[in-house]
């Protein structure tokens, strides 16, 4: 089969393969079909010299609110994905059982980056949330809807990756962790893992973390006090460690509310590394403090990560969570997604949710991004320049 697109000569970071060498990337059909040195271009072969740049799989955001129009949160995922290098979007939530079907057809379907699904388990997701107004969907029980929940994940396994439910005081109140139960239920019934967001207690990390299974995921698991992942002595709990022993998966979610430097810092220092990095990336988060995914993954960088394992937490790790192993690679035959980045050097500044800043001496920046084996950079096309097939 000939080529589509070619990627020549960039420095290819894929940690599913384990490789980081300068070398080319071919796609066609919409997925990857070779990795090598000098791959040869067909007849109207798109090839772009990437020299100097990194090329590491599609960037996958494992938390994300992109149902856009449908709920106050949303974000545009077109537009996002665009400057942030991501090539799928993970909404965490955003609809339930009642919504769903809206935001396929009028957000997921048409877009053109691929966007994912953890479904609600709350009628209406997440359908309170702004400057304005903020309601807690799981506080209110009758909004718990497990039957529904059950019949639409069936009926969208093709989209939708695992059951989401938020708990904590801001989102189940005085309900505390009677939703995550329910979630679990759902989850378990139609064999997909779960997520859980957390916020203040009730309930506490440690009650969440006891109900969580082996591939269930804990979000906003780097959050700051109260709930949080660490002692006061800046040891790793107990319980967090159990947990990530009999498989529970621990991910970032930065957001406007959940990730805090000083429990990174001491958590790292633990050795106890994201299994995942994501942006939880919102229309109150957008402008600040989380912004979107690559800086997200400047932060872990400069606090002391490996470029391949922050790689690797937005890439291979979130394709694992969600049992979709044909994303987050650039093996031959997986899905033809790369992203284009590089490292810039100089002074940045970084903040958390609690207002701490990190000046840090690298950033993470976006540059161009394939989707399905095609160049998808509209507005930058012309800064890689086309070689002659």
């Amino acid at each position: 089969m000939p080529f589509d697109t070619i990627l020549r000569g960039g420095r290819v970071i894929d940690p599913s393969q384990k490789l980081d060498a300068v070398t080319d990337v071919a796609f066609a059909g919409g997925k990857v079909a070779m990795v090598g040195k000098d791959l040869k271009a067909d007849p109207g072969t798109d090839v772009r010299d990437v020299s100097g740049y990194i090329v590491t799989p599609g960037l996958i955001d494992l938390h994300t609110h992109v149902y856009w129009g449908g709920t106050s949160l949303g974000i545009d995922a077109e537009e996002f994905c665009r400057t942030s290098g991501v090539t799928t979007a993970v909404d965490t939530g955003s609809a339930g059982p009642g919504n769903f079907a809206g935001f396929r057809k009028h957000v997921i379907e048409p877009s053109q980056v691929r966007i994912l699904a953890y479904l609600h388990v709350s009628h209406a997701g997440i359908f309170g949330f702004s400057h304005k107004i903020m309601v807690g969907e799981s506080e209110e029980m009758r909004l718990m809807n497990p039957t529904d929940a059950v019949t639409v994940a069936e009926q969208n396994r093709d989209l939708i990756v695992g059951i989401k439910v938020r708990v904590g005081l801001h989102a189940s109140g005085t309900s505390g962790i009677v939703p995550l139960d329910i979630a679990l239920e759902v989850a378990e019934q139609v064999g997909m893992p779960l997520m859980a967001h957390i916020d203040h207690p009730p309930p506490s990390y440690e009650e969440v973390l006891a109900r969580l299974r082996p591939g269930d995921v804990l979000t906003h698991a780097f959050r700051p006090f109260p709930n949080t992942a660490v002692t006061a002595q800046g040891t790793v709990k107990r319980a967090v460690r159990e947990a990530r022993e009999r498989g529970v998966l621990f991910d970032i979610g930065h957001g406007k509310g959940s990730f805090a430097f000083k429990t990174a810092r001491a958590l790292l220092a633990n050795g106890f590394y994201p299994d995942t990095i994501s942006s939880d990336v919102h229309a109150l988060c957008i402008d600040g403090p989380a912004f979107d995914q690559v800086t997200t993954m400047s932060k872990f960088l400069c606090m002391g990560m490996s470029l391949p394992d922050v790689i690797a937490a937005s890439t291979v790790n979130a394709a694992m969570a969600m049992r979709r192993p044909e994303l987050g690679s650039l093996k031959p035959g997986s899905v033809g997604d790369a992203t284009l980045i590089t490292i810039r050097q100089g002074q940045f500044d970084y903040v958390d949710v609690v207002g701490e800043h990190l000046i840090g001496d690298r950033k993470i920046a976006s540059e161009g991004v394939v989707i399905g084996g095609r160049w998808w950079h509209p507005q930058e096309a012309s800064k890689f320049k086309q070689l002659a097939s």
